[in-house]
């Protein structure tokens, strides 16, 4: 769900082309290449999670955007969770990196290991690669993710697998609800609101505004067995929903569509 952003006003676009896009290209930059040299000197992933933090962090003040995090408490209820979020835009790893206080992994997409430099930080930051297309390969991916929420680290899953190109949910994978089940621990759900209109799928111009994380109440999994793996997605999508709907009543403003966005563009192009 997302608002429509204002077009971006011609007079402004030399702020996209020549200040945000060369920003994150020289603070990833820097930051990957400080963490990547720091991987070899410190195998516990904490100082690189530190300097990730950083990045991200940098990366929202970059885009001109200020984000606020609702329902944090829900946050620190637990030790160890599996945290499912809706996936809008490339910042929103930027954002789950600023937002969430404390060290985790993530899954993603296999396809990025094989990356020059993008590749490499996955790898030596302990993230975890998963792969959406083999069923067999993404059971074996799932089953390392388990072991790392047994031995006591969170996982950050987007059960959508990639962007949605609409602002809308798209239909949610099961993983983040078998790895929370398999391995006996809560499930968060996450719905990021704004990130979309930051940068949607479709543009290549920043739409600077308000962020807002919704972080709903976990999800106990005690007990639950895989039979229940489809009845635990459904639920977490449907409390996905729920979060950004109470968001726009609470804004009292119509959802944006992609049609919203395409014709936003098409002025700033103009």
């Amino acid at each position: 769900m997302s608002r429509r952003p204002n077009p971006l006003p011609r007079r402004y676009r030399w702020t996209t082309n020549l200040i945000q896009t060369p920003g994150f290209g020289l603070i990833t930059a820097i930051c990957g290449s400080l963490s990547l040299l720091v991987s070899f000197v410190d195998r516990s992933g904490r100082t690189q999670h530190r300097i990730a933090r950083i990045w991200a962090r940098l990366c929202v003040w970059v885009s001109g955007s200020s984000l606020t995090v609702h329902g944090a408490e829900n946050l620190s209820k637990y030790p160890v969770a599996v945290y499912a979020s809706n996936h809008t835009s490339y910042m929103d790893t930027p954002v789950v990196f600023s937002a969430l206080p404390f060290q985790f992994r993530i899954l993603a997409k296999k396809e990025l290991w094989p990356i020059a430099f993008i590749g490499w930080y996955l790898d030596r930051s302990g993230q975890i690669p998963i792969d959406t297309v083999n069923p067999r390969a993404s059971l074996s991916s799932l089953g390392v993710g388990v072991k790392a929420l047994r031995a006591g680290m969170p996982l950050f899953v987007f059960p959508e697998g990639r962007r949605t190109s609409t602002g809308e949910l798209r239909e949610f994978l099961s993983g983040a609800a078998y790895l929370a089940i398999r391995a006996q621990v809560p499930l968060v759900p996450i719905a990021l609101s704004g990130v979309y209109d930051l940068l949607p799928i479709h543009t290549h111009h920043f739409y600077p505004g308000k962020l807002d994380m919704y972080v709903g109440e976990p999800i106990a999994t005690t007990g639950m067995s895989l039979r229940q793996v489809e009845e635990l997605t459904a639920r977490v999508k449907d409390t996905i929903e729920e979060l950004l709907g109470r968001e726009g009543a609470e804004a009292g403003l119509p959802q944006g569509t992609s049609a919203d966005l395409m014709q936003a563009e098409q002025v700033d192009n103009m």
